[in-house]
């Protein structure tokens, strides 16, 4: 053996941190010089372009070998013998960059749109040999090896090239699509840490287990685009919210594929009236538990349910119902689990250091450091992903409130002001109106919601004129307030008359979506029906009532899966649906009222044209706080798109009722929440009522109990 240099006993040992420095080919003197690391190889030869081989000398017998290229060759195989089979090799050290100039250029101020274009594992075909592109950040670390089926999960066979402010790359001739893989770090203070699922993975192992999965993303299919305009604030907007592991499932309690999704969901919140579905997060995550909201794989729809293509089969199958696609999307954290982001180069690169900044108290989990260019430019290149590469319509981002203030749910003194000494995090309000202007600017058809529970002003205006750039915002506090109000025996509703009216008072401050989500039917707070009062043809019929109440609201409308057809417990991620419930009336009488209400939401341009605008509402019933009455007119753009909404939230029947309406004539009833076929009593007004004579026009109406009324004007 000759004596060796630390460089190479730097690549025997697996801690190199410029391989290329060293490995492949290297003119010294008159000769070109080959190097390769081949740890179970007896022997290896380069075999130069015209197929004449030289040996090269083993130098070490950890599998180092070194030789001159035959008759001045610059392009080379190796040929190596293991045991008795001899394999012909590319070395992956012999070809170029990866990464262009002008890449190091835009990641290194932060503004690579496609990020997912050029991170993560692509399989490419380089100087005519087929393999897959490996990229990924950890700008802390002393040396960065890809391993996977490729390699034997040898970290010492590829070590990565660092280029630009920290960014990894290597060329694996022969990996290919389907090769599982993670990334070996050695941190800054030498210390080896726990193999590393790949942050940009587009797809991912089932979990427990956590490998990264190479993806040949020219075999998903484009999904078609969903109807245009449909998420105009003009449209109608009725979300069907979806948690996919327990919407149905099979016999055995086995999920439904995403391919068998795609055959029923679809066509089932069509039938139903629904415009959109939206789905939990999709993201992989390791803790079914966490309903997704934990994500370590944010580029990777999770493998629960199958691979990438089926679930863009399911997205294609959406928009073929004429279903817009929205996507619970999860930029304010992610789980520290060992093979994830946190600690991912020995230090804390993807979010704060500092516990006070960098912790949620809540959830036991991490916060990103919006702070950080590349941290931001990671996701907001996730969102434009999911737009694209799945032709998702809308993303839903979760838990805004706890990434606007730096005291959320911290005591006093647990937490870092900002450099003003204020609470509002400035960072994260960048990176909110940055995702939000590169949405809209790349996807003008698109739309994000956020989640946001405080009176933080301008969260649904455009960022130019100092709002955040959201397209909707949750009204979690008229979730909160009607809620509140429904659950009361309505002989005590009297006194929470204004948990209706307040809403009023803001509805047209932001672009509303009224919500009854996932949250609302979990962690003891019953189902929406278990909160109903009274027995139960009562119970029944306040259901109908609150939700008829609801999509009389301005505001678009959410309702969680089950909350369909009054699922009577509450939602279990562990299980399915209760679908038998539903060979029993009133159960089946909730479902045709949503289905019904629904079709007339989308059918009246008085109950969608102006949601988000106070032209389209008028009170005409406020004060009949005795009586739990409450009336309004929704108006569309033309004058004569008018819809009167009367709600009677008392077990009383009203006859004569006096109801003021902008136009003499016939007003037609056209739906009544009491009606014997949603299980109701059938009180009503027997189709049409004519206004009355006098100054003023006036319906006489006989308003049901515990039931809405809707009526438009003939003509």
């Amino acid at each position: 053996m000759t004596e060796l240099s630390a460089e190479a006993y730097a690549i025997i040992e697996g801690r190199h941190s410029d391989p290329f420095h060293y490995l492949g080919l290297h003119p010294e003197g008159s000769h070109n010089i080959v190097r390769a690391f081949l740890p179970e190889a007896s022997n290896v030869e380069a075999v130069g372009e015209h197929g004449e081989a030289a040996p090269l000398a083993r130098i070490h017998d950890s599998g180092l070998f070194e030789g001159a290229l035959p008759n001045g060759s610059t392009r080379y195989q190796l040929r190596a013998r293991f045991g008795d089979r001899v394999v012909d090799l590319e070395d992956p050290y012999r070809f170029p960059p990866i990464l262009t100039d002008f890449d190091l250029y835009l990641l290194g101020e932060g503004t690579h749109q496609r990020l997912y274009d050029r991170l993560g594992a692509h399989p490419a075909t380089l100087d005519g040999v087929d393999g897959v592109t490996f990229v990924v950040l950890a700008p802390n670390a002393r040396r960065v090896s890809v391993v996977g089926d490729f390699n034997f999960w040898n970290a010492r066979r590829h070590p990565m090239r660092r280029r630009g402010v920290g960014y990894w790359e290597l060329f694996i001739p022969r990996a290919r699509a389907g090769d599982h893989y993670k990334f070996d770090i050695i941190g800054p203070q030498g210390q080896h840490l726990p193999l590393k699922s790949d942050p940009m993975a587009f797809a991912a192992e089932v979990r427990p287990s956590t490998a990264s999965i190479v993806l040949d993303e020219t075999k998903i299919p484009h999904p078609r685009p969903a109807p245009a305009d449909i998420n105009a604030l003009s449209a109608p907007m009725s979300i069907y919210e979806v948690h996919l592991g327990s919407w149905r499932r099979k016999d055995g309690n086995e999920w439904l594929s995403y391919r068998e999704l795609a055959e029923q969901l679809p066509r089932y919140a069509r039938d139903l009236g629904f415009t959109h579905v939206e789905f939990l997060p999709v993201s992989e995550h390791p803790f079914d538990g966490s309903w997704g909201y934990q994500p370590t794989g944010l580029y990777a729809p999770t493998s629960r349910f199958g691979p990438p293509e089926d679930f863009a089969e399911l997205v294609d199958a959406c928009h073929r119902e004429g279903l817009g696609v929205l996507l619970d999307w999860v930029p304010g954290h992610f789980p520290d689990d060992p093979h994830g982001l946190g600690d991912f180069d020995g230090t804390a690169l993807y979010e704060h250091a500092n516990p006070m900044q960098g912790r949620h108290l809540d959830w036991g989990t991490l916060i990103y450091n919006y702070g950080r260019t590349e941290v931001t430019n990671f996701l907001v290149s996730n969102a434009l992903f999911w737009l694209e590469r799945y032709a998702i319509d809308g993303l839903r981002v979760d838990a805004v409130a706890s990434m606007l203030y730096l005291d959320y749910s911290r005591p006093a003194g647990g937490w870092i002001p900002n450099k003003y000494g204020g609470r509002e995090n400035l960072e994260a309000i960048d990176f909110l109106r940055r995702f939000n202007t590169e949405v809209y600017a790349r996807f003008p058809q698109a739309t994000t919601a956020a989640e946001e529970s405080t009176s933080w002003p301008q969260v649904s205006r455009p960022v130019e004129f100092g709002g955040l750039g959201f397209g909707y915002k949750w009204n979690m506090g008229w979730m909160h307030d009607t809620l509140n109000y429904i659950s009361k025996d309505p002989i005590h509703r009297k006194h929470h008359h204004g948990d209706i009216l307040f809403g009023l008072h803001y509805a047209f401050s932001e672009n509303f979506i009224l919500p009854l989500s996932h949250d609302e039917v979990v962690h003891g707070k019953r189902s929406i029906l278990g909160r109903m009062p009274g027995d139960e043809w009562q119970r029944f019929a306040n259901l109908r009532a609150y939700y008829s109440f609801m999509f009389g609201h301005p505001g678009k409308k959410l309702l969680f899966m089950g909350d369909e057809f009054a699922q009577e417990r509450e939602w279990n991620h562990d299980q399915s649906l209760d679908w038998h419930l539903l060979s029993q009336r009133n159960y089946a009488g909730v479902q045709a009222l949503v289905r019904d209400l629904n079709r007339l939401y989308r059918a009246l341009p008085a109950l969608h044209e102006l949601d988000c605008d106070p032209a389209g509402f008028e009170w005409i019933i406020t004060d009949d706080a005795g009586g739990n009455v409450f009336a309004w007119i929704r108006k569309g753009n033309d004058a004569r798109a008018r819809c009167l909404v009367a709600v009677n939230f008392s077990p009383n029947v009203y006859y004569n009722y006096r109801v003021r309406v902008p136009f003499t004539g016939k007003w037609r009833e056209i739906f009544n929440s009491d009606s014997l076929h949603y299980g109701g009593s059938n009180v009503g007004n027997i189709g049409e009522v004519q206004t009355l004579e006098g100054l003023v026009p006036e319906l006489s109406l006989t308003i049901p109990p515990l039931a809405a009324i809707f009526l438009v004007p003939e003509g």
